[in-house]
């Protein structure tokens, strides 16, 4: 099974290495002909209607490029970035990078990003850009796909594409062999037993662990939320540079919990590994959306207008699950993805996160986070907070 999912792993990396420009980007194969002039055919045509979108379309096509910063799993990256250019003939260009990566890297532009549009990955990270001024609103047509308001910003700077829970995947093989219980709550995670056998993200490039903070903070109040953290880092061997990164330790035995997005974990069980074993917290949990955004500033406003568009129809959403992706779709007009609902992942366990606390306030949680820890958000670049 181990070396089963190494040869696919390495095979991916190929890939990735071989696809990618020297710049760290990636540029899909150019569209053909006949999907370049399809206007009457495209995902965003067929939603929004082509009287109301034909302009838009032929002054992104003008523009003729896109660059994308991607959070989401590289796979599905690509395969989107792909299946955009493939539509409408517009030069597509992505990068992966994690969500707080990305929102340092574009701070650091001073409004002079190097990307047009921002895609996937938890919002923590997107409400500080938009507190930040960093995104631009735009109203979008298809945001009327959208299930609920509760799934894009109030001034139309990001919008949700996807949703997924937050918990715990255990390597059941490795607890049998030391005789322990698989952890049922967020308190169960700071027992003695555990020590050392844990995994997190680190909250300085990962938003999927201010994701965590926050939840804790919510749940628990700021101050015992921190003394709970002091507990937790006790036996924590890692924080991984990516939220994604403690998944795919879990099935190999390199840690045996991991705590993350239970999608991650799907993902790793369709590999190979099922002594993988997904938990909900039964305290309670939240849930992050990943969203999609334009970058203030954007060099091709029109192709990043859209995008957004685009990224608000099944052509965009549908093709997740296709490419290791299997979150719940937050669109009334996509289709879930069958596996979520396999694993019988409980989204109706989660808090009502508080979204406006969270974007007034993460940066100075993370900051109490490593405080907390003894250590701080400059010091901790290194040693088990990994950044590569």
């Amino acid at each position: 099974m181990k070396k089963k999912m190494a040869i696919l792993m390495a095979c991916a990396a190929a890939l990735s290495l071989a696809a990618c420009s020297s710049k760290g980007g990636q540029t899909p194969a150019p569209a053909t002909t006949a999907a370049a002039n399809a206007e009457t055919t495209t995902a965003a045509g067929e939603s929004g209607g082509t009287d109301d979108l034909s302009a838009l379309i032929e002054a992104a096509k003008a523009e003729g490029e896109l660059t994308v910063y991607g959070s989401c799993e590289e796979e599905y990256l690509a395969a989107v970035c792909g299946n955009f250019e493939k539509i409408y003939g517009i030069k597509t260009k992505f990068q992966r990078l994690s969500t707080s990566e990305v929102y340092t890297k574009v701070s650091e532009e001073s409004g002079k990003p190097s990307a047009d549009v921002w895609y996937g990955g938890t919002t923590d990270p997107y409400n500080e850009a938009v507190a930040a001024g960093l995104l631009t609103p735009y109203d979008a047509i298809n945001a009327k796909n959208l299930i609920s308001e509760q799934y894009k910003d109030p001034t139309n700077s990001w919008y949700g594409i996807y949703k997924g829970i937050l918990g715990f995947m255990v390597n059941t093989e490795e607890l049998q062999r030391l005789g322990l219980e698989v952890p049922k709550t967020w308190d169960d995670l700071t027992k003695d037993e555990y020590k050392g056998l844990i995994m997190l993200s680190n909250p300085n490039t990962a938003g999927t662990a201010k994701l965590v903070i926050n939840t804790m903070i919510q749940m628990k109040g700021h101050d015992e939320a921190m003394e709970y953290f002091k507990r937790l880092d006790k036996n924590v061997a890692q924080y991984t540079k990516s939220g994604s990164g403690p998944s795919k330790m879990v099935g190999p035995g390199e840690c045996v919990i991991g705590i993350g997005f239970l999608h991650d974990g799907i993902y790793q069980i369709l590999q190979g590994y099922d002594n993988i074993q997904l938990i909900v917290p039964e305290d309670g949990t939240s849930y992050e959306v990943g969203a999609t955004a334009i970058f203030n500033g954007a060099t091709h406003p029109n192709a990043a207008k859209l995008w957004i568009e685009y990224a608000l129809t099944p052509d965009a959403v549908d093709i997740a699950k296709e490419n290791g992706s299997y979150q719940f779709l937050v669109l009334s007009n996509a289709t879930q993805p069958e596996e979520a609902a396999r694993f019988n992942l409980d989204m109706n366990n989660t808090i009502e996160y508080d979204f406006e606390d969270a974007k007034a306030n993460s940066a100075k949680y993370v900051e109490d986070f490593f405080e907390a820890l003894g250590s701080s958000v400059e010091s901790a670049d290194g040693g088990r907070f990994l950044t590569e």
